[in-house]
């Protein structure tokens, strides 16, 4: 097994140099230091020579643990679901799903490019199919039938990941300005010179355009969809 060579000092600092001290070259160090590069470099920049290097271990020692950079992928976003809560069985069906999307959001904007790292990999880790299965039992306590469970579930985690997509994207350009709200005078600055015979609604509505407030758009798009599902409920359904 690989392992890392960190150098402790001797008691009494000895003049003979530090004794060296052996840490295990394990999965759970591999994946931190991958999380932790991926909040400085992003998902394109992140590779397995990197990761090695910030662990001071050649590159193969790596492949003991991890088989490539796919898995690593598919471990990384099972790492950051399981920063996921259970969500509460005893509440109405809807407000299960409240608080599912909304802890998905969190979670994927709570790393860098993790809304990529999602979109790229597929759920076949312990963390990533437990919210899965909580997804479908939730609609299918509440009544759905068993065709459309998995198509619902999709639609909440598509539309969540798509959301958190677009936020990120917000958040990753608005630090290139002084504020937000410099970078949204800007942008309603450039609606508002588009010729307006052409452009009448996005002229008309480039302050609201350009204000965004993001927890209220959310609620908002999810409560759309999930007004939808209640209207496909069958009848006698626990509508709640």
């Amino acid at each position: 097994m690989a392992r890392r060579r960190v150098y402790a000092d001797k008691p009494g600092g000895a003049a003979d140099g530090p004794a060296p001290v052996y840490m295990p070259l394990e999965r759970g160090r591999i994946l931190e230091a991958a999380l932790k590069l991926l909040d400085e470099l992003g998902l394109k920049d992140l590779s397995m020579r990197k990761i090695a290097d910030d662990l001071q271990v050649k590159t193969a020692s790596l492949y003991y643990h991890v088989k490539d950079k796919e898995a690593l992928m598919q471990l990384l976003s099972d790492r950051i679901c399981g920063g996921m809560e259970r969500i509460d069985p005893s509440l109405p069906w809807r407000e299960q799903l409240s608080q599912w999307a909304g802890q998905f959001r969190n979670v994927l904007l709570s790393r860098r490019d993790a809304f990529e790292l999602f979109h790229q990999t597929i759920a076949n880790g312990d963390e990533r199919l437990t919210q899965i299965e909580r997804l479908f039992q939730c609609l299918a306590s509440a009544g759905f039938p068993d065709r459309q469970v998995p198509w619902l579930a999709s639609m909440v985690k598509t539309y969540v990941l798509g959301f958190a997509a677009e936020e990120a994207r917000f958040r990753a350009r608005a630090s290139g300005f002084a504020s937000r709200e410099a970078m949204n005078e800007q942008q309603e600055q450039a609606f508002r010179r588009l010729p307006e015979e052409r452009f009448p609604n996005m002229v008309r509505l480039a302050a609201v355009t350009t204000s965004t407030d993001w927890e209220q758009e959310f609620r908002f798009g999810l409560s759309v969809l999930l007004d939808g599902f209640a209207a496909k409920l069958p009848a006698g359904a626990n509508d709640e």
